[in-house]
């Protein structure tokens, strides 16, 4: 049984996930990120949206510690995000795999247990291997455990790059992108995955292009160009006149996301 990493017992249910303050992160001279703060609660699908260009990936970069911020800190439970890496897993976006390395969908998903075994261990254990082949079996890709990933779809890739976060054991999963390129049924059974996760007590944290479909999939929302527009649920953050003022006016009106709106909201 896939279980999630042991929380210190310090940390109280309510302490938020994910905080950020006053993060402000540039490439160069350009800020990618200014001044945004938001905490986000233990156990929510959230997405980030906003146009090209906007920093998603740069504030979920920032969020793993892969970028140093110019100013301001994020948190993880409570403790800085270099203290708590083992609780943290990445599912990154397709176009940023070499999809031709020689390396097998079992092979990846174990890769979510090297932190979690012993450096006098030769190797994994029966626990390890375990894990894994649960971890495949959630995302539907035990069949697939001996194929090289370059043989895969996009979606069957996100689920295998998904199953190495589950077997991580991690308790909040940042994914950039997941439903990029993907079809409706891949989507579904990859918003499955997600929603089961999050029954089981994670947080995740989702950056994703598709406002149609945003109310849809997301317990909340961060809207982000460059600093922080708005953070709530679905209902407050797709305003029309935040929208219009994010996107420079050119949002199309999107009948199904204005119905989906309402409905999430009563």
């Amino acid at each position: 049984m896939i279980t999630s990493q042991e929380l210190p017992e310090s940390i109280e249910p309510t302490t938020p996930a994910i905080s950020v303050e006053h993060l402000t992160v540039s490439y160069g001279a350009v800020p990618a990120l200014l001044d945004v703060s938001f905490s986000i609660p233990q156990g929510q699908l959230v997405g980030i949206i906003g146009p090209n260009g906007s920093g998603k990936s740069t504030l979920v970069k920032a969020i793993l510690g892969f970028l140093r911020p110019d100013i301001g800190s994020v948190r993880i439970f409570g403790t800085l995000v270099e203290r708590t890496r083992k609780l943290v897993a990445y599912v990154p976006q397709r176009g940023s795999v070499d999809w031709d390395f020689p390396v097998t969908v079992e092979e990846v998903a174990m890769m979510g247990r090297y932190g979690n075994i012993p450096w006098w261990q030769w190797g994994a254990s029966k626990h390890d291997r375990e894990i894994v082949e649960e971890a495949l079996s959630i995302v539907r890709m035990s069949d697939f455990r001996k194929r090289q990933i370059g043989e895969l779809s996009g979606g069957q890739q996100q689920r295998v790059f998904m199953a190495r976060a589950l077997a991580q054991g991690a308790r909040v999963v940042l994914l950039d992108e997941p439903f990029a390129g993907v079809d409706a049924a891949t989507e579904r059974a990859i918003l499955n995955v997600l929603e089961s996760a999050k029954k089981s007590g994670r947080t995740l944290v989702v950056v994703h292009h598709d406002l149609a479909t945003a109310a849809e999939f997301f317990d909340s929302l961060i809207l982000l160009k460059q600093r922080l527009f708005a953070f709530g649920t679905p209902a407050q953050v797709l305003q029309p006149e935040l929208l219009s003022e994010v996107y420079d006016g050119h949002v199309r009106a999107f009948e199904h996301l204005n119905r989906v709106v309402q409905e999430k909201a009563k």
